[in-house]
């Protein structure tokens, strides 16, 4: 996808804070692995009909949790990695000083749980920004069916590379050296990954308060407001409450010293 701004666009509305109780578990019910809405971002991407039968045999529990919840907390031994099916997570670490540290933040496609796989153990916590739900994944029964299942073997290795992908993607972003920058590669990112999962680039809702985003990037809520009032009074973008609408794609790619193509926009 390249940064036509003119295509049609949709929100996210799996990131907006519309699930409300027993009519969000009765539809979790009706939902399997074959018709889930991000089951191409997911373990069960590129698998036949049969491999996905058995992997719901291992993977038939959900979880739904309310804004605020916690998924799981750093010291919790490893035994499940997390499918996002809808809604959003911040993952935060206690630093030596006592401090919490945002860390990433998690959109319906993507898996939590990943940073325990090396050491057993989790080392960071897992909250929900908004209400959300999972797919719980053990990853035991996961390891060894994928033994079977060449393709799913296959997949659990894109993640974990695309994990590392992500870590990077991290680290660049935080190394840039204006406030500003840091401010346009978040909103790009976020944009890219919408983008990915079949939603808008331009449309979103940013589901993180704008405490999160300021620790997030190594900067005060203020200045994060005062960026986010720039990018407007420039015609960059529109926002209302959380939702943001990019106007200049090209003009915010810039402002974070971006490329404005999505070549995993199919993926």
């Amino acid at each position: 996808m390249g940064c036509d701004s003119s295509a049609p666009r949709r929100y996210n509305g799996a990131l907006s804070p519309s699930v409300d109780g027993p009519p969000m578990k009765d539809a979790l019910s009706a939902v399997n692995c074959g018709n889930c809405s991000v089951r191409r971002l997911c373990l069960p991407a590129d698998l036949s009909a049969e491999e996905i039968d058995r992997l719901e045999k291992i993977t038939g529990k959900r979880r739904v949790l309310r804004a605020g919840e916690t998924l799981y907390r750093a010291g919790d031994p490893f035994a499940n990695l997390f499918a996002i099916r809808s809604g959003s997570f911040k993952s935060t670490v206690i630093a030596a000083d006592g401090d919490t540290q945002v860390t990433h933040f998690a959109l319906p496609g993507e898996l939590l749980g990943l940073d325990a796989y090396s050491g057993r153990m989790h080392s960071s916590f897992a909250e929900a920004l908004e209400d959300s739900s999972v797919c719980v994944l053990p990853f035991a029964q996961l390891e060894g069916l994928a033994q079977e299942v060449p393709a799913l073997q296959h997949q659990i290795y894109s993640i974990f590379s695309e994990e590392l992908k992500k870590e990077n993607e991290t680290l660049l972003l935080l190394g840039k050296r204006s406030a500003e920058t840091r401010m346009a590669a978040l909103l790009m990112n976020i944009s890219s990954r919408y983008s990915r999962r079949g939603y808008s680039a331009t449309a979103f809702v940013l589901s993180m308060p704008r405490t999160d985003i300021a620790n997030y990037l190594g900067l005060t809520a203020e200045t994060v407001s005062r960026l986010l009032t720039k990018f407007q009074r420039e015609k960059v973008i529109a926002v209302r409450g959380r939702e943001v609408e990019i106007l200049d794609l090209i003009a915010l790619s810039e402002l974070a010293g971006t490329h404005c193509s999505y070549e995993d926009a199919g993926a």
